[in-house]
């Protein structure tokens, strides 16, 4: 591709100058520049991109396309005989140039966005269960882990910028991926990551309290989620799938149908797509299924509540795309749980213990829901390891030792990420609800030591909640970052106390 073709497909407000090269790459990080090419300088919420267009220079760019030309001095680049591009919209122009550059994978590839508070990840990875089970080859884009046509790749962003997705897309095409189902954060949305990839199934799980320290407010939040729905950014899905339990469903869904989408709903004993009733059991539970497009019993070794709204709405975004309502019963009991969502540790003691990723109130409060729900035979007791994390919303750090608090027999709050905060701060934030709620509690701000402490407190029955991290593998203190994985701190610690070897 040369520069007077990609420059063709990005509505501009000037430009000046050709390149004859073939352009080699689009990268919006300067370090990242080799020659050849092409480099997006846009405004950001932390930094401007413009301020690198010399050591863009440097690295050997091709060509500038950039949101701030008045800004920056043009000389650079015209001494170094560069064509310049000048765009309104930097983020924009970044996805139209790298959705030319990687062939427009997205005129292929059908994409289903998946947003919300709690419960994005186990969606998706049901998703694309259901889909692989069909032998739809996918591209799975979210918080854990990136999935190219079955290769495993670490995750980096929940939402990665625009470039990288369309890149993995283009891989994911070129090995014969139809589908892409991503993760859609509020931070991506309202960032514009996702810009101009046509998102055929738009799913939200839930709107709850989180992310307030970048949103602000409540409502600012539903604002970026509902982007992906109303057609004011993106375009608006084919169809729009919504839990009916949300209190935000019925307006969503009626920005949906004004966007011009086909809106589905789901729920237990409410929605289109419904649980008419179900059963919890020692291995997940047992639903009885109502939908549109079919009636019938299923079996999932998916855990509790959440997890059944989680199948439900993967179920119904499954089918919108195309699955039969027969194929998508058939697979659901061979459907995994997910890495760190309510994860089991098992090294044959005589108690549970449960990695879970709960860092919001509203999971915290579903994942103790869930483990009373487990003890309710056994008498066992609740005991709810948490923190929170630092540089980020503060407002939730009360709210979520409230809900510890009122929902446990034992808490011990500790450190999550605590970045650049001192973890004690942080604690001294969440410890006034702990007192308050009348629940004995240990703050502990050594996260390896407090799950030391509550795998010596936990006794048979007992279910013990490491909550925060789940499939994390390093923690973020002020200076470093260290390895940290709670199952694997837990086995160890299991060990020591004699069970399994950590097996």
């Amino acid at each position: 591709m040369h520069w007077k073709e990609l420059i063709a497909e990005i509505p501009a407000v000037g430009a000046s100058g050709d390149a004859a090269q073939i352009i080699t790459a689009i990268e919006y990080d300067s370090r990242r520049i080799k020659p050849g090419a092409v480099f997006v300088a846009m405004k950001g919420g932390s930094t401007d991109g413009n301020r690198y267009i010399d050591k863009a220079i440097g690295n050997g760019a091709l060509g500038i396309i950039t949101d701030s030309s008045p800004t920056f001095d043009h000389l650079l680049v015209y001494r170094a005989g560069l064509p310049v591009l000048e765009v309104e919209h930097g983020r924009r122009a970044l996805a139209q140039a790298s959705a030319a550059f990687f062939g427009h994978p997205e005129r292929t590839i059908a994409a289903t966005g998946i947003t919300g508070t709690n419960g994005k990840t186990t969606t998706a990875f049901l998703t694309e269960a259901l889909m692989n089970g069909a032998g739809r080859k996918t591209v799975l884009v979210g918080t854990i882990e990136y999935h190219v046509a079955g290769e495993v790749r670490p995750s980096i962003h929940t939402t990665p910028a625009s470039r990288d997705l369309f890149e993995l897309m283009s891989e994911g095409v070129a090995r014969g991926a139809t589908e892409l189902i991503t993760e859609v954060s509020s931070h991506g949305l309202d960032q514009e990551r996702a810009a101009g990839v046509p998102f055929d199934v738009a799913v939200v799980t839930n709107l709850t309290r989180d992310h307030l320290d970048y949103h602000g407010t409540m409502e600012k939040y539903f604002v970026a989620k509902r982007l992906l729905f109303d057609g004011s950014v993106y375009p608006a899905p084919r169809v729009a799938v919504i839990n009916a339990h949300d209190p935000r469903a019925y307006e969503l869904a009626n920005v949906s149908r004004k966007a011009g989408s086909e809106v589905r709903t789901y729920g237990i004993g409410k929605g289109e797509w419904r649980a008419a009733s179900y059963s919890l059991t020692p291995g997940g539970a047992v639903l009885e299924l109502d939908t549109p497009a079919g009636s019938g019993q299923v079996a999932s070794r998916l855990a509790g509540e959440v997890n059944i709204l989680n199948l439900l709405a993967a179920l119904t975004a499954a089918h919108a795309r195309g699955m039969p309502f027969e194929q998508l019963i058939e697979s659901v009991p061979k459907l995994k749980p997910v890495p760190g969502r309510f994860q089991p540790v098992d090294a044959g003691q005589p108690f549970t213990v449960i990695v879970d990723y709960a860092h919001t109130d509203d999971a915290l409060r579903n994942l103790i829901d869930l483990a009373r729900q487990m003890t309710a035979q056994s008498g066992g007791r609740i005991i709810t390891l948490f923190g929170c994390g630092g540089d980020r919303d503060r407002t939730k750090r009360p709210k979520m030792g409230k809900v510890a608090g009122q929902g446990s027999d034992f808490v011990i709050a500790t450190s999550d990420n605590p970045r650049s905060e001192d973890p004690r701060a942080i604690l001294a934030e969440i410890e006034p609800a702990l007192k308050d709620s009348g629940v004995r509690y240990v703050v502990e701000p050594d996260r390896a030591e407090a799950i030391c402490l509550a795998l010596k407190e936990a006794r048979t029955h007992d279910v013990v909640l490491l909550a925060g991290k789940g499939h994390e593998k390093e923690q973020i203190l002020a200076d470093r970052t260290i390895p940290f994985d709670d199952a694997e701190v837990a086995l160890s610690e299991l060990a020591e106390l004699g069970y399994g070897e950590g097996r």
